[in-house]
């Protein structure tokens, strides 16, 4: 495991012991690290739901080839 130093402001501070008092994480680090596992969860249901609204090309492949010409 690596660690990390990353300055914070005050204001980040006082909101991660929040989210410690209210039960997210046990401790600063385990806050830190939920927070970047949701971040990188939400990253991939948006690249989902991105792919989702892709139109879907039908067909013979030589024939659609045709229309980018």
């Amino acid at each position: 495991m690596t660690t990390i130093s990353v300055p914070i402001s005050a204001k980040l501070e006082e909101s991660i012991k929040g989210l410690i008092e209210s039960g997210y994480g046990s401790n600063k680090a385990d806050v830190v690290r939920r927070a970047i596992a949701h971040i990188a969860e939400e990253e991939a249901v948006q690249v989902v739901l991105n792919a989702m609204k892709e139109p879907t090309l039908r067909g013979d492949l030589r024939e659609l080839a045709k229309n980018f010409e």
